[in-house]
């Protein structure tokens, strides 16, 4: 694996961890903790959760740049941001810890972090 390739995954994790840390534990951990007290449960928020969403944004991160070198700069957003996204707030909207009040700010939030990460990931290693 060249060392490009590792840098350009390296830097778009250190986007995607840092956007959903913000998001998460800045801007939105009131509507994530209520959610839960209202379901007569605890957010979950012990390190090892931190640890997984950590895998979670590696993961992200190395499938953006697989999809970056088969797909245009839109074509990759999008599809990242179904993979990592649309699919995840499926999931847990259907066990019912999907806080709603979150998606009008979630959405357009995570369509930049995707952008982002694919821009981080086309400028540190070009598609050939």
């Amino acid at each position: 694996m060249s060392s490009k390739k590792i840098l350009a995954i390296l830097g778009a994790f250190a986007w995607i961890s840092l956007s959903e840390f913000v998001r998460n534990q800045f801007f939105f951990k009131h509507l994530w903790e209520a959610h839960y007290q209202s379901m007569g449960l605890t957010f979950p928020a012990a390190p090892v959760n931190g640890a997984v969403w950590g895998l979670w944004s590696l993961v992200f991160a190395s499938v953006i740049y697989v999809l970056s070198r088969k797909f245009s700069v839109g074509q990759t957003v999008w599809l990242a941001w179904v993979i990592g996204f649309v699919m995840m707030w499926l999931v847990i909207g259907n066990l019912g810890v999907l806080p709603m009040k979150l998606l009008p700010y979630a959405l357009p939030l995570s369509v930049l972090e995707c952008f982002v990460a694919v821009w981080i990931i086309n400028k540190i290693a070009p598609k050939r």
